[in-house]
C-alpha cells in the first residue's frame, strides 16, 4: 500500500511521467491539472488514478532509479544509464564493496554504487566543487542513499584518505594527472573505471596507465539503439543518444 512519503511515478498512455512524493492533504500541481495525493494514499502499486481537465487515466507505479535520475535536479552532465549499467558490472562492484567515487557531480553514479553496496559497504564521494557536492548530497538524500555514502569536498591531488578499496571511478577532466593516487588507493586485484568524454583524453590516460603496475586494460564505447515496439511497424526510433563517453578500464597488480 502507498503511504505518505512514498515516491510514486505517475505514467499516462502516451508514455508521459510524472514523479511525486506524496503527501497527506496536499495536491501536486501539473501541466496536466492538480493532483489530490490523497487519492494515492492507500492504493497499490499498478492501481491507476485519474485527474485533470480531461479526466485521464494514470497507471500509479514506483520509480526506478532511471526514473530519478533523469528527474533530479543537476548542472552537470550524467554517466548515462547505458554507461553506468557497464561500469557496475566491469568493476564487479557488490553488496559490501568499499568504492570511492571520483568527481561525484550530481551524484547519479554515486547512487548506483550506493544502491549495490548496500549498507554493508561504503561508498566515497570525491568532489571539489561545493556547489555539486550540496547538490549531490540533497540527491542521495532524496533518493534515500545518503547513509551508504561518505562525501567529501576537497580535491584529490593530495591522493584519498581510504587504502584497499574494491573500486574507483574517475571522472574529471584531467584524469590522467591522478592515475598514481587511484594506485595507491586501490586493493591488488581492485578495478578502476575512468570516465574520457574525448580520444585525446583516453590517449593520455593509456600513456600513464602503462607507467603503472595495471594490466587489463581496456576502452570502451557503448552504443544503445531503441526500437518503438508497434509489432506491426517494428523499427528504430528516429533519434538516439549515440556517443556519451569513453570508458577505460584496468586492474591493479602489485607489480609487473
Amino acid at each position: 500500500m502507498i503511504k505518505e512519503g512514498d515516491k510514486v511515478l505517475l505514467y499516462g498512455d502516451d508514455g508521459s511521467k510524472i514523479i511525486i512524493t506524496v503527501e497527506a492533504g496536499k495536491k501536486k500541481g501539473t501541466h496536466l491539472g492538480h493532483v489530490n495525493m490523497d487519492e494515492l494514499i492507500g492504493r497499490e502499486y499498478g492501481d491507476t488514478i485519474v485527474f485533470g481537465k480531461n479526466n485521464r487515466v494514470f497507471y500509479i507505479l514506483k520509480p526506478t532509479y532511471i526514473d530519478l535520475i533523469f528527474n533530479m535536479k543537476r548542472r552537470t552532465q550524467i554517466i548515462y544509464p547505458k554507461d553506468a549499467s557497464y561500469i557496475l558490472f566491469k568493476l564487479d562492484i557488490k553488496p559490501g564493496d568499499r568504492v570511492i567515487d571520483t568527481g561525484v557531480g550530481s551524484g547519479a553514479m554515486c547512487g548506483a554504487f550506493a544502491r549495490i553496496v548496500g549498507k554493508e559497504g561504503k561508498v566515497y564521494g570525491y568532489e571539489r566543487r561545493e556547489d555539486f557536492y550540496n547538490l549531490a548530497k540533497k540527491n542521495l538524500e532524496y533518493w534515500g542513499l545518503v547513509d551508504n555514502v561518505e562525501l567529501k569536498l576537497r580535491d584529490i591531488s593530495g591522493g584519498f584518505d581510504e587504502v584497499n578499496v574494491d573500486a574507483l571511478v574517475l571522472d574529471v577532466p584531467d584524469p590522467h594527472n591522478y592515475i598514481e593516487q587511484c594506485w595507491q588507493a586501490l586493493k591488488g586485484g581492485g578495478k578502476m573505471g575512468i570516465i574520457c568524454p574525448t580520444t585525446n583524453q583516453v590517449q593520455e590516460v593509456l600513456e600513464k596507465l602503462y607507467e603503472y603496475p595495471f594490466i587489463d586494460v581496456e576502452v570502451w564505447e557503448n552504443l544503445m539503439r531503441r526500437y518503438k515496439p508497434n509489432p506491426e511497424r517494428l523499427r528504430p526510433f528516429d533519434r538516439m543518444v549515440a556517443h556519451t563517453t569513453y570508458l577505460v578500464f584496468a586492474t591493479k597488480v602489485l607489480k609487473k
